[in-house]
């Protein structure tokens, strides 16, 4: 891996199901690269990578990083 990149992993736990986790490609053009769909209690671990340069969190979850701990709401 590229070290301008982060190596930090992202904890996504989904509060109810149905959220939606989404990686986002990187450069001129930003587009979806990769989706999940999860369920209550699920939990998947990501990663930034050279591809991935943003995740989307849609839906209720807990979502935890190295710089701290947040929740995604419901519209």
């Amino acid at each position: 891996m590229n070290s301008k990149h982060s190596s930090d992993f992202v904890v996504i736990k989904a509060v109810e199901d149905g959220v939606n986790v989404i990686g986002l490609t990187r450069g001129t053009d930003t587009k979806f690269h990769h989706s999940e769909k999860l369920d209550k209690g699920e939990v998947i671990i990501a990663q930034f990578t050279e591809h991935t340069s943003a995740i989307k969190v849609r839906g209720n979850a807990l979502i935890q990083t190295a710089y701290g701990e947040m929740n995604s709401e419901k519209k």
